[in-house]
């Protein structure tokens, strides 16, 4: 996740170069861009509005990876059991065994929701940014140096709630912060365009 210095440096050559990306960690800090708690003067933290459009749009994706996943899954499934390496027991068909059985049933939810999770901490992990928030120009940061870790980023969608913590932007009118930036010390903040560009990016993981 991007750093508070690194995204000060980042700003300072945006001037002379479009730049603003992630380093190792994926999300970067913004400690020295930031006149002050409640907002960067160089990147404004996110509305309730442009999250919520994020939000939409990374969902219409997060359905699309799972319905891929659980296509994957049951045609491993039809594999399996056409080459009896799996016993159908009294079902004739394999719609018959999802509906009838809890296990199966739960073997494919699980594998679904682990690859709709994995969209959201690999990107978050590694730019801090998903598609949605790529699209409406914002970027996930880190309020403190501490790296950007799958752990952390896995604490911030449990504080999410499933985004219901995104709501309490809309009664924090001075900080804009939402129940899982708060819980987990980040920040989404709005990029400009050549900040949101991803050609940029290897600038910035050199500083």
């Amino acid at each position: 996740m991007p750093s508070h210095k690194s995204a000060h440096k980042a700003a300072k050559k945006s001037s002379r170069k479009p730049s603003h990306a992630g380093n190792a960690h994926g999300a970067l800090s913004n400690k020295d861009a930031l006149s002050n708690e409640n907002e960067s003067p160089l990147f404004p933290r996110a509305g309730f509005l442009r999250r919520l459009a994020a939000m939409i749009y990374d969902l219409l994706v997060a359905v699309a990876v799972g319905m891929v996943a659980a296509m994957v899954m049951i045609l491993t499934l039809v594999v399996l059991f056409q080459t009896q390496v799996l016993d159908m027991g009294q079902y004739q068909h394999l719609s018959e065994l999802i509906q009838g059985s809890l296990l199966y049933r739960s073997v494919i939810q699980v594998w679904v929701a682990i690859w709709v999770l994995g969209f959201f901490l690999w990107f978050w992990r590694n730019g801090g940014q998903t598609i949605g928030m790529r699209a409406w120009r914002m970027r996930l940061f880190s309020t403190d140096d501490q790296p950007f870790t799958y752990k952390r980023a896995l604490f911030r969608v449990i504080c999410s709630l499933g985004g219901i913590g995104t709501l309490l932007v809309l009664f924090d009118f001075k900080n804009k912060q939402s129940l899982q930036d708060r819980l987990a010390h980040t920040e989404m903040l709005v990029l400009t365009k050549s900040a949101n560009d991803h050609k940029s990016w290897k600038e910035i993981q050199q500083d």
